[in-house]
C-alpha cells in the first residue's frame, strides 16, 4: 500500500512521537503516575485519525495560508 506525501510524512510524525514516548515511559517507574500518564499520552495518540488532505494543485492563482 503507497501514501500520498501529506499522509507519509504523518504517519511519520506520529511514529517518532510513539517511539518518543515509549523511551520515556521505560525510564519512569512502573506504577507511577508518571507511567500512567505516558501510557494515556500514547493510547491517545494511537487513537489518532491521519486525516488526507488532498494536494493542491500549484497552477491556480490562490491564496494559501501555512
Amino acid at each position: 500500500m503507497s501514501f500520498c506525501e501529506h499522509c507519509e510524512g504523518q504517519r511519520f510524525d506520529r511514529a517518532q512521537v510513539l517511539r518518543t514516548l515509549r523511551a520515556a515511559r521505560k525510564t519512569v517507574r512502573r506504577r507511577s503516575r508518571a507511567d500512567e500518564a505516558l501510557s494515556a499520552a500514547i493510547k491517545a495518540v494511537r487513537a489518532l485519525e491521519i486525516p488526507h488532505l488532498p494536494r493542491v494543485d500549484d497552477t491556480f492563482d490562490h491564496q494559501s495560508v501555512h
